[in-house]
């Protein structure tokens, strides 16, 4: 399992509970409904505090030969 800091902990919990109480509001203005994109807000927040997050998982593309 990664490990996350406490301030990356903070983030995720304060971003949540944000979408909670409905004031929560993704990068074009728009209402945060979903759990998995106020997550993400969060450790975003947190990596540009520099905190201590797992790198952003990369899509993988296989190649047929």
């Amino acid at each position: 399992m990664a490990k996350y800091s406490k301030l990356a902990q903070k983030k995720v919990a304060t971003t949540l509970r944000e979408r909670k109480k409905g004031t929560l509001r993704s990068g074009s203005g728009q209402k945060v409904t979903s759990k998995k994109q106020a997550i993400a807000i969060g450790l975003s927040e947190a990596r540009k505090a520099g905190a201590k997050v797992p790198k952003k998982a990369t899509k993988t593309s296989k190649r047929k030969s």
